[in-house]
């Protein structure tokens, strides 16, 4: 992952198992009320749209092996025990 600051925008660079890793949390989270976590509906929204960005460029969605892709980034990004 890498983050950079240019012209007032902030961008965040995610390695294709992180974006995947990430979009599967937000689509999980995002299925499920959580209205006392939010202080404003702003900030659900913004979740919303980083989903809807991932869903847009991470092609392992619509791959067969879709959740044998995610296991295996899950494990190549956990920490080591």
């Amino acid at each position: 992952m890498q983050t950079n600051n240019k012209n007032g925008n902030i961008a965040i660079i995610f390695n294709e198992e992180e974006a995947l890793v990430l979009l599967e949390w937000l689509h999980n989270f995002n299925q499920e009320e959580h209205s006392t976590l939010f202080q404003d509906q702003a900030e659900k929204r913004i979740l919303f749209d980083i989903e809807a960005e991932l869903e847009k460029v991470v092609s392992a969605t619509f791959d067969n092996n879709y959740r044998e892709i995610l296991l295996k980034a899950r494990q190549k990004i956990r920490d080591v025990e």
